[in-house]
C-alpha cells in the first residue's frame, strides 16, 4: 500500500530532474538553516589524530532536520535506505561511519549540527554519510546524520549545491526499511538489538548521583544478561539534565554511572570486569529540558555493550 512521506528535495545538475528521498509518514520537519551563498567543510574521514578529514564545499548550503516517530526504526534501517535512494538518484558514497568508527564524541562535535531538540543526537547510537553528484562544474554535495531517542528516530540532511529554485516539496511516495524485525521485547532483547537501553526504572533528583535502596528490575534483568553472557561487556553512561554548568553535570553523570555499577556488583553479583562507568553530562539529552518532565527523562543512566563479539 503506498504510505504518504515527507520527501526531502536535493538539487540535480540543469539537465536532471530534481531527485527525491523518502522518508516515513510519521515524519516531521524539525528545524531548516539555509544559506544562500556560503561555504561548508563536509566530512569525509573520520576524526583521528586530533583532526577530521573534510572538504571545502561551497554553493547554497541548507540544513534542514527531521523527527521521525518510530521507535522500531534503528538507525541503521533508516540509513540504508536513505543510502539506497541517493544511489538511485546518481549520487557516489564518499565516506560512511557508525558513532565509533566515526569517533564518537570528537567527530558529532566537530560537524555543524542543527542544535537539540530540533536534531537529535544519541553519541553512542548515530550514523554519517557524505555523497557527492557530478565531477564536472557545480557538484552536489548531500550528507545524512542519522540518530534516535528512545522513541523516535531524527534525520539531519545537509545539502551544499546551486540554489533551489523552490521550496522542499511534500509527495506521495513509498518507504521500505530495508531492515524490518518486530520489537524486542526484554531488555537482553534490546540490549543485542539496539547495542544499548536506557534503564528507566532508576530516578534521580536534579544534582543527584545516589540511587536508592529501591528492588530495580531493569537491573535485575541487566546482571542476568551478564551473567548468561559472560563474553559481554557493558558501559554504564550517566547522563544530566542541562541545570548548572557541563563539568559540573559531567562529574554527576559520572558518579550516576558508577553508582548503578556498585549496585549490580554487590547486590546483584555482576562480575566487575563485565562492566565500565562514565558520565557525559548534558550533552545527550532524550527530551527537552524546558520542561519538568523532559528534565526528568533526561536525568537517566543508559547501559550500552561494548564488546564486538
Amino acid at each position: 500500500m503506498k504510505r504518504i512521506a515527507f520527501l526531502l528535495a536535493l538539487i540535480a545538475p540543469a539537465a536532471e530532474a530534481a531527485p527525491t528521498l523518502s522518508l516515513p509518514p510519521s515524519a516531521m520537519r524539525t528545524a531548516e538553516d539555509r544559506t544562500e551563498l556560503g561555504s561548508h567543510a563536509l566530512p569525509v574521514g573520520p576524526w583521528k589524530d586530533g583532526r577530521m578529514e573534510t572538504i571545502r564545499t561551497e554553493g547554497e548550503v541548507t540544513q534542514t532536520a527531521w523527527r521521525i516517530r518510530d521507535g522500531n526504526l534503528t538507525t541503521m534501517a533508516l540509513l540504508a535506505t536513505l543510502r539506497d535512494q541517493l544511489g538511485r538518484e546518481g549520487f557516489e558514497i564518499l565516506f560512511e561511519c557508525d558513532a565509533d568508527d566515526c569517533g564518537g564524541f570528537d567527530f558529532r562535535f566537530a560537524m555543524s549540527c542543527l542544535p537539540e531538540p530540533e536534531m537529535h543526537v544519541d553519541l553512542g547510537d548515530f550514523r554519517f554519510l557524505s555523497a557527492r553528484r557530478g565531477t564536472a562544474g557545480a557538484p552536489d554535495y548531500v550528507s545524512l546524520l542519522v540518530s534516535r531517542s528512545s522513541d523516535s528516530g531524527y534525520v539531519q540532511m545537509t545539502r551544499i549545491g546551486a540554489a533551489l529554485v523552490e521550496p522542499l516539496p511534500i509527495a506521495a511516495a513509498e518507504f521500505s526499511p530495508r531492515e524490518s524485525a518486530p520489537a524486542p521485547d526484554s531488555l537482553g532483547d534490546q540490549l543485542v538489538a539496539r547495542g544499548k537501553v536506557v534503564l528507566d526504572d532508576l530516578r534521580f533528583a536534579s544534582g543527584a548521583a545516589e540511587l536508592g535502596a529501591d528492588d530495580f528490575p531493569s537491573l535485575a534483568a541487566l546482571a542476568e544478561f551478564l551473567k548468561a553472557n559472560p563474553d559481554k561487556s557493558i558501559a554504564l553512561v550517566g547522563h544530566t539534565d542541562a541545570e548548572g554548568t557541563l563539568p559540573a553535570n559531567v562529574a554527576v553523570s559520572r558518579k550516576r554511572a558508577q553508582s548503578v555499577m556498585a549496585r549490580l556488583v554487590e547486590s546483584y553479583g555482576v562480575n566487575p570486569a563485565q562492566l565500565s562507568a562514565d558520565g557525559v553530562g548534558f550533552l545527550s539529552p532524550l527530551a527537552s529540558n524546558l520542561t519538568p518532565e523532559g528534565r526528568t527523562q533526561n536525568r537517566r543512566v543508559e547501559a550500552m555493550i561494548t564488546s564486538t563479539r
